[in-house]
């Protein structure tokens, strides 16, 4: 087996730190973590969602050598992550983490416990023969240190998939719920249209923070969309006097380094708790001690007179945005419900209330493909 230079095949990351047992990806640079050094950001960024190590070989086996930090809760069945293995576009096999360290939280009292771990190895044999180009695909939902990559073949970084995507969101754009990294939304629509994906899904992040604008402003891209509203709504973060300028800033500060690139702005997908009722969301006290958290929410209704959000109102303010701005001809706006709709809703429940499960993550990353990327969409091939 050859040992593999780990740093050259990682794509999808800000910036790798070296650590004491190798490298650790970032998908927010350095000065957007020092700026705003809060611990429940920084757990997410490290949650290395769309970062993948891409490679051309000729390999049948691979082994990559991980720590993972696996965040859960007590009494809380919640899966672990995994690694996904990608052959020439086609999801090939998932390998499901165990070891590493785990970080739980009691729900009922707050209290964080911390437990060390080993690492993880994951071995996938029986790949194709010839050369072929291989993606591996690093969890949504667990930070890892990459310790060692090793192969029965030579090993070379493979080449740019396609246009360089940028796509800022919430929990559900960074995967929660999907059953593995290569399942998320994000991960299904750059399959299909055939691009780079760069992941700034943040989960319970998405605030429109000026820190994130830059992260983008000054990330090489080709495409780029922004996902905005229901984390403003879970926290009560914001009213609306607030949010529109904010977003408006957000966008501002996008186009001072992308000035004509393809910018879609994308409302809340359909979020039955929180359509007519504002946050603070909340977990479902029933919930807790089932072995499955629930989440509500907790505002008063009817209250949108005095400014409080709720996603009816995020996503009218967000049309209007879209429409101030008509000046700009590379700026378009999709209204989430047509990514996952009350009818989807229906037909594929969102299993705590707030995340979309795979299936639904499959659906919305089509429908965002076929919106986007087809002739005529704001992604469309020029």
């Amino acid at each position: 087996m050859i040992t593999v230079p780990v740093a050259p095949l990682v794509r999808g990351a800000a910036e790798l730190e070296a650590t004491d047992r190798g490298l650790r990806p970032h998908r927010l640079p350095a000065r957007a973590r020092e700026q705003f050094p809060d611990p429940y950001l920084l757990a997410m960024e490290e949650q290395p969602a769309g970062v993948r190590l891409a490679m051309r070989t000729s390999a049948r086996t691979l082994r990559l050598v991980v720590h993972p930090v696996h965040r859960g809760f007590r009494g809380v069945d919640r899966p672990r992550g995994g690694i996904d293995l990608v052959v020439d576009g086609g999801l090939f096999a998932s390998d499901a983490l165990d070891g590493g360290d785990l970080v739980e939280t009691d729900l009922r009292t707050g209290a964080t416990e911390f437990r060390p771990g080993s690492a993880h190895t994951a071995v996938f044999d029986g790949l194709p023969e010839g050369d072929k180009r291989i993606e591996m695909w690093l969890p949504h939902n667990e930070a890892v240190e990459l310790i060692e990559l090793r192969a029965d073949g030579p090993v070379r970084p493979a080449e740019a998939a396609g246009r360089r995507w940028v796509h800022h969101g919430s929990s559900i754009s960074q995967g929660s719920n999907a059953a593995s990294p290569a399942r998320t939304w994000p991960a299904v629509a750059s399959r299909l249209g055939g691009v780079e994906l760069r992941n700034l899904g943040l989960g319970g992040n998405a605030f429109v923070d000026p820190f994130t604008a830059r992260a983008v402003r000054d990330a090489p891209a080709d495409l780029i969309s922004v996902k905005l509203g229901i984390n403003v709504v879970n926290l009560d973060g914001m009213r609306l006097r607030v949010f529109t300028p904010a977003v408006e800033g957000f966008l501002d500060t996008i186009r001072e380094g992308h000035p004509e690139t393809p910018l879609l702005l994308v409302s809340p997908i359909f979020c039955g708790i929180h359509e007519d009722t504002p946050g603070p969301g909340a977990v479902d006290p029933d919930s807790i001690g089932t072995g499955r958290v629930r989440f509500t929410a907790t505002g008063p209704r009817g209250d949108e007179r005095n400014g409080r959000l709720t996603l009816r109102v995020v996503r009218e303010a967000l049309a209007a945005v879209a429409e101030r701005r008509k000046d700009d001809p590379n700026l378009h706006y999709l209204d989430g419900t047509r990514l996952y709709g009350e009818r989807d809703a229906a037909a594929h429940p969102l299993p705590d209330a707030l995340h979309p499960d795979t299936e639904a993550h499959r659906l919305i990353g089509e429908r965002f493909a076929e919106h986007a990327f087809a002739p005529g969409g704001p992604f469309a091939a020029r």
